[in-house]
């Protein structure tokens, strides 16, 4: 039996790719001494905004910091509330609250896994301040009705784009549609740094200005603080490594649905169709930051490949609605049932550029087999 490990990520092969510029690129970081908003801090900013097809970008220390200071370059804060999804990663929620906001929930599209625009509108009320869509695992919401309905009620929308640099929407970059865009470069996304990383991009100068001078403390000139901002700054040796990758994300972003498209056409081919979901497309470009299925005992299926080499993870175990520390918010179990159907069903497997033709085969043949010795399939997959 084959038992050589697939990674969900392999970043040593990425790395093997671009090893001699991208120590290079380290070199002349630690060479000039500038580790702190260097030339290749503002550089990478003006390639992004190029890339996302947005006027402006500002680096920032994380996507987490990223969708913080976005809120608060909105003046969200105590009182106010902001519309998201609980299917998502903490960061998205945990911004909102750290900033003494309240928020709201609106349950997910069980295709997508993405915020349901038609469940919105009535969630907004006096106290809305802005709407927080998640561009989950890399394929952005339906943000048509999300805009008009945030310009009806006179909303802001930040798009938590960390999962989708590149996606597009009706033609559109992820990102560049909402009022700001927030961006992860944590190792595993489709850009990602040497640590943590983020950006926001938008389209209003004034609002760019304001996120500048707030990542930096709220300090212009130095010293003299008109905001009260944060150390939210991109390091410039995170920049000079996503500079090297950054011309190459295109390519490597096709790969990933190249190889999304043959999982899906090994899965159809597979008998699998009765127990197991793949990702359905519903835009113009899905990037895939993972190819998340649905499937019949998610668990023991899990099981079953960590015990024959193949990494899986689940994304997400527990919506956020019912966090622990989110239970002064008032939910309860069966509020959000889409998102919490997704939580006990949903498998990401392996996916990234260099993942081979055999070893997708493998993961979906060793799915079958599963389902096989379980007595849920009635034929074999071919040897």
């Amino acid at each position: 039996m084959e038992t050589t490990p697939i990674p969900m990520l392999d970043l040593k092969a990425q790395y093997a790719r671009i090893k001699d510029a991208a120590d290079a690129a380290v070199m002349r970081v630690i060479e000039s001494q500038h580790f702190i908003n260097g030339p290749d801090v503002e550089r990478l900013e003006q390639e992004l905004a190029t890339y996302c097809r947005a006027k402006h970008c500002i680096g920032v220390s994380s996507g987490s910091d990223a969708l913080l200071v976005a809120l608060m370059a909105l003046d969200v804060g105590p009182g106010d509330e902001v519309i998201t999804s609980p299917f998502t990663f903490f960061a998205t929620v945990g911004a909102i609250s750290r900033l003494g906001a309240k928020p709201v929930f609106v349950d997910i599209n069980p295709v997508t896994f993405n915020i349901d625009p038609d469940a919105i509108a009535d969630k907004v009320g006096p106290a809305t301040k802005a709407i927080i869509p998640v561009h989950l695992f890399g394929q952005c919401a339906e943000m048509s009705p999300i805009l008009e309905i945030a310009e009806q009620h006179h909303l802001a929308v930040i798009e938590d784009a960390a999962q989708a640099i590149g996606a597009e929407y009706q033609g559109r970059r992820a990102g560049s549609l909402g009022a700001a865009g927030c961006f992860s470069f944590f190792p595993s996304k489709n850009l990602g740094g040497f640590g943590d990383g983020g950006a926001v991009v938008c389209n209003d100068a004034a609002l760019a200005e304001k996120i500048r001078l707030l990542r930096g403390h709220g300090s212009q000139p130095k010293y003299i603080h008109k905001l009260v901002g944060g150390n939210f700054r991109l390091d410039t040796i995170h920049a000079a490594v996503l500079r090297v990758k950054l011309p190459l994300l295109d390519s490597w972003s096709s790969a990933r649905e190249q190889a999304a498209v043959h999982y899906t056409r090994l899965f159809a081919t597979s008998g699998l169709g009765n127990l197991t979901v793949v990702p359905k497309v519903t835009q113009s470009r899905h990037i895939f930051n993972q190819y998340v299925i649905r499937c019949d005992d998610r668990d023991g299926l899990r099981e079953h490949l960590r015990r024959r080499g193949i990494s899986t993870e689940i994304y997400y175990p527990l919506p956020m609605h019912l966090q622990a520390c989110f239970a002064n918010l008032g939910y309860k179990k069966d509020d959000f049932p889409e998102s919490e159907k997704a939580s006990l069903s949903t498998l990401a497997l392996p996916m990234y550029p260099e993942l081979s033709t055999a070893q997708r085969e493998r993961v979906v043949h060793t799915i079958g087999n599963y389902y096989v010795s379980a007595g849920k399939l009635a034929r074999r997959l071919a040897a």
